[in-house]
């Protein structure tokens, strides 16, 4: 048998800020034993198929791209709509890569820097689909 991812862990400055923004960004909800000031803060997902969230304090700052990072796929809205919801919760865009044609995939950055993409939904693939989406 083989593991299960079990958290995805963020290194930064502000354990809490950046637990808020991925709880909004995501629904998950805040571990019961988070407690504020803490360095560390974990954030459950709405079912067990997923990894948890796992912030961590460090010290040093974000000096370069990320080497592995998470991509989003909307349920309940467009691909465009979802850029939209998440660039008013504070995070910025840092690569648009959509295209006239409606494929494509924006990449953004959350409050400290981390990136991560917004794919098209589900339905949004039916017409197009591109290898990078598919996976």
């Amino acid at each position: 048998m083989y593991p299960r991812i079990r958290n995805i862990s963020f290194d930064c400055h502000d354990t809490y800020a950046l637990a808020g923004f991925w709880e909004a960004v995501l629904g998950y909800a805040p571990h019961g034993e988070n407690a504020s000031g803490e360095p560390e803060a974990a954030l459950l997902p709405p079912d067990a198929a997923t990894p948890n969230l796992f912030f961590q304090e460090v010290p040093e700052d974000k000096v370069t791209k990320n080497r592995l990072h998470i991509c989003l796929e909307p349920v309940d809205r467009t691909r465009d709509e979802e850029v939209q919801r998440v660039l008013g919760l504070g995070a910025t865009l840092v690569t648009d890569c959509r295209n006239a044609d409606g494929t494509g995939w924006a990449v953004l950055a959350d409050p400290e820097g981390n990136e991560f993409c917004v794919l098209r939904s589900a339905g949004e693939r039916v017409a197009t689909t591109t290898v990078e989406e598919q996976l």
